[in-house]
């Protein structure tokens, strides 16, 4: 009966979050808190079919590509001096941060300790942030990069990250456009980095309304 109710009660809970996943909305509904970075630990009561899956494959996932994928995947890379892409076990480097950007939904974040500015922008994994949420964050990166190291980080340091990255490239002048940031500053450092259709579209939409919309002005 009781290993009935809990399959049950997993269906329910995880075809909850794949529905909001999909519609990509509910971002806040594991309970992350924006100022901290915790998850309190209700969350993990109600939504442990969810936590205990998630926690493990990213577990298992970083080793991996820190142990057997060949060249290995730090857990974050500095691809600018200063600035930083990476997943969400920053804290391995035992670093201390001018800023961190958090854009996971599910995980604490690991580096809230030691960092002067946070801000936590979460999206579910291969979301990106809108073209608004991306000039935000670069904004704050950019502010954060004064007082040291900046690190962008998502659940694995691969698309939503780099997404981010981009544009506080770009916005920290380094580059003209955020093609130009990812292929020449952040893909040849990090080369499991990638950007799906609509990160790239969100991209270029950020470029027209924040960057060159703004060139006349």
């Amino acid at each position: 009966m009781i290993p009935s109710l809990v399959l049950g009660y997993s269906a329910i809970i995880n075809g909850i979050i794949a529905i909001l996943f999909k519609s990509e909305k509910g971002m806040l509904i594991i309970g992350k808190d924006k100022i901290t970075g915790n998850i309190p630990t209700w969350s993990y009561l109600i939504f442990f079919p969810f936590h205990i899956p998630t926690l493990f494959y990213t577990h298992l996932h970083t080793w991996m590509g820190k142990s057997i994928h060949k060249p290995p995947v730090p857990v974050a890379t500095e691809v600018q001096p200063g600035w930083w892409v990476g997943g969400c076990y920053g804290h391995e480097l035992d670093k201390d941060w001018g800023g961190v950007v958090d854009l996971t939904v599910e995980f604490p974040e690991s580096c809230r300790n030691r960092t002067k500015s946070y801000l936590s922008s979460p999206t579910w994994d291969g979301v990106p942030l809108s073209p608004a949420g991306l000039e935000a964050a670069a904004t704050f990166a950019v502010e954060a990069r004064k007082d040291g190291d900046v690190m962008v980080h998502c659940a694995h340091g691969r698309g939503r990250s780099t997404t981010v990255m981009c544009a506080c490239l770009v916005k920290a002048g380094l580059y003209d456009n955020w093609k130009d940031a990812f292929e020449k500053g952040i893909k040849p450092q990090r080369p499991v980095c990638r950007l799906n259709k609509r990160m790239r579209e969100n991209l270029a939409a950020w470029q027209s309304d924040f960057v060159d919309g703004k060139k006349g002005s």
